[in-house]
């Protein structure tokens, strides 16, 4: 992180889709500043472009237009490797489908990311099991997603994000294959353990009942973000609710 730098920084991003000759416009002038330990929830209708402004901070799309920084890394002037080592050590990813490896124990699971930056194994494994105990599956260590619940393969993946210590976490739909009571138990160890460990979250839904737990709540309609407002609860308050 740079000094004094937020860790999501957008100015004036455009992204365009082109097809057959027919080009569609997704992002059209985009700025979003997230702050240290901030959670920001992005809203909108199917196709507005939350997923791909995601996928922008993610590194793994770049703009047409625009500059983003994340840590205060300007990702314009970073090349692919240097993009690669980024994604890997400043930003814990959630996916909708959990994207867990099936042949993999939970604590393997979490692990992985951590070996991909050369962590030695007997301290990844004692860091995957401390974060998998911060989920509440210190237990589960040793079992496969298979004979995991929905909600458990959730907690893995969260472990998973938050186990490498990063500076960003990027959550996309995270409640969205989960009920009602484990999708709010998700996202109140989500808020819970981010504020704890002063990480930033930014999450990507269709889900209202995230927006209880974020600091900002931003909408996007035809390619801007349109409306910045700060739910009724706090996010603390909205974790210790529900896991209480």
């Amino acid at each position: 992180m740079k000094a004094n730098l937020p860790p999501v920084a957008v100015h004036n991003v455009h992204k365009t889709y082109r097809r057959g000759g027919i080009a569609t416009p997704v992002l059209q002038g985009v700025n979003l500043v997230v702050g240290h330990g901030r959670c920001a929830v992005l809203t909108g209708p199917s196709g507005s472009g939350k997923s791909t402004l995601l996928s922008i901070l993610g590194t793994m799309l770049s703009p047409d237009q625009g500059s983003v920084r994340i840590a205060g890394h300007d990702l314009g002037r970073l090349d692919a490797a240097a993009r690669t080592r980024l994604r890997r050590e400043l930003i814990g990813f959630v996916f909708q489908r959990f994207e867990l490896l099936r042949g993999l124990s939970a604590l393997d699971n979490v692990a992985v990311p951590l070996a991909l930056r050369r962590m030695p194994q007997r301290a990844a494994q004692k860091r995957a099991a401390e974060a998998l105990a911060a989920v509440g599956l210190a237990d589960k260590l040793h079992s496969h997603p298979r004979h995991l619940s929905a909600g458990q393969c959730q907690r893995v993946a969260l472990a998973r994000a938050l186990a490498g210590e990063p500076e960003l976490i990027l959550a996309d739909e995270p409640t969205a294959s989960l009920d009602e009571q484990h999708g709010l138990e998700l996202m109140g160890l989500l808020r819970r353990l981010t504020a704890e460990q002063g990480r930033t979250a930014v999450i990507v839904t269709h889900d209202p009942r995230i927006l209880r737990f974020a600091d900002v709540v931003y909408r996007l309609a035809h390619g801007r973000l349109e409306t910045a407002e700060r739910p009724r609860a706090s996010l603390i308050s909205a974790a210790e609710e529900v896991l209480t």
